[in-house]
């Protein structure tokens, strides 16, 4: 009963319909407290100071103190006045009136809140479900094959020509948990637990051994394999079941913090990802080995943590997707990150930038980047930009893509990821060159 609720869409169907309807029925019943022309005005008046009070909040806390790490959707600043006024309206309703009229008023600001909260978030498309909004999981287990002990070499011919897709071959993938979670025995990083997507192809006997994804999304956000599993599942129907296996791991620990995919005192998230998460990936996935067959991929926080991790290890990542990147971390409060994690040191939080990387490193003679933004993203954009000028002039096959109609949400990152797999198929040996 209680995954059922937390299976409830939160973007379509009915929960935001109904939810819409009952604040409006709430809101009419609040300004039918009186029908004089000094309520009315009252009324008129107590909506605009509170909307003006919702917008000064959302300013402040979206561009001074930055709670959100990232671009606000046009939507919030709609959702937040209208959510404010209407709570300012419900206050001045318990002023003075009968005692079911303030029982009504009370449980209408969580409703009305409650409101603009799925509003927003709907507007984002990322958490697409109540426990998705609450950080709470309902993905089961998923049965990983066992890898062959034996297959220590990867094929000398690509998959595409090899593989015969047999009759049995299912038309989707599956996506679950991993069975126990991956073992952070190096790192102490407390990540929430990965999810894995498997291709149809990696779901049938004798399974060959197939390229992969790790990947992260974006902060706030949830290591959820539902987008990229969409988007691979796309790709696989067109390519006879063939994608790559993608594993999506948490590089926050905690959905609200941001420890920037380094070894801070914020947590070791470079630890856990090159020391636990790559050698788990090997032991326990039936992967092919080589640096050409594994993509590091993330979205937004976690496009700025796949530029890292591989302008820094192209030894184990020959591949970076980078959706939305943040350009290198802490860019978007760079004055707070020098002075807290880095102490003042400009040298060491230089060093630690994807671009720079890249310029020491060079040149990169079998890497590939692809770095996407929504066309109606100006930051992102020119975040993908200037990675995507580090990469090329550091001698990796480098692109950049922006998504048509997309701003920093879901349409961005399907249309990224889309891209970067038509990209990133034939360097996979997924299909023909």
């Amino acid at each position: 009963m209680l995954d059922a609720l937390l299976e409830v869409s939160v973007v379509d169907g009915w929960f935001p319909i109904a939810l819409s309807v009952l604040a409006v029925l709430l809101l009419l019943y609040l300004l039918g407290r009186d029908r004089t022309g000094g309520w009315v005005m009252t009324a008129i008046i107590i909506l605009i100071v509170g909307g003006l009070i919702g917008g000064a909040a959302l300013w402040l806390c979206a561009n001074f103190l930055d709670l959100f790490g990232g671009p606000v959707a046009d939507a919030a600043w709609l959702w937040a006045p209208l959510a404010s006024g209407a709570i300012l309206l419900a206050i001045w309703n318990l002023w003075r009136s009968r005692w079911w009229r303030k029982l009504i008023a009370i449980l209408a600001i969580p409703v009305f809140a409650v409101t603009a909260a799925v509003g927003v978030n709907a507007a984002y498309g990322i958490d697409t479900t109540i426990g998705a909004m609450l950080g709470i999981s309902t993905a089961d287990p998923i049965d990983i094959p066992d890898p062959d002990p034996a297959e220590t070499n990867d094929p000398a011919e690509p998959l595409y020509a090899t593989w015969k897709p047999p009759a049995d071959l299912p038309a989707h993938g599956e996506t679950g948990l991993v069975p126990g979670g991956i073992p952070n025995t190096n790192s102490g990083f407390d990540a929430r637990p990965a999810q894995l997507y498997l291709p149809p192809a990696a779901l049938v006997a004798d399974a060959p051994r197939l390229p992969l994804v790790i990947m992260m999304m974006g902060q706030p956000g949830d290591p959820d394999p539902q987008f990229i599993a969409k988007v691979l599942d796309e790709h696989a129907a067109a390519h006879d079941g063939l994608a790559p296996i993608a594993l999506v791991v948490d590089q926050l620990g905690d959905p609200t913090a941001d420890p920037m995919c380094l070894d801070t005192d914020l947590g070791k998230v470079e630890s856990y990802v090159m020391q636990d998460v790559v050698p788990w990936a090997r032991e326990h996935l039936d992967v092919l080995r080589s640096a050409a067959s594994w993509t590091v991929a993330g979205y937004s926080n976690g496009g700025g943590c796949a530029a890292y991790f591989g302008a820094k290890y192209p030894e184990v990542f020959g591949n970076i997707l980078a959706v939305s990147p943040v350009e290198y971390a802490g860019a978007e409060h760079p004055q707070d990150t020098l002075r807290d994690v880095f102490g003042g040191d400009q040298a060491a939080y230089d060093a630690v930038k994807p671009a720079n990387i890249m310029a020491a490193k060079a040149p990169y003679p079998d890497s590939t980047a692809v770095f996407t933004a929504g066309e109606n993203d100006p930051a992102y954009v020119a975040s993908a930009t200037a990675l995507t000028d580090a990469a090329t002039a550091a001698g990796m096959a480098a692109s950049r893509f922006l998504v048509p109609g997309a701003d920093h949400g879901v349409s961005a990152l399907l249309g990224g990821l889309d891209h970067g797999f038509d990209v990133l198929y034939p360097r996979l040996g997924l299909v023909a060159p």
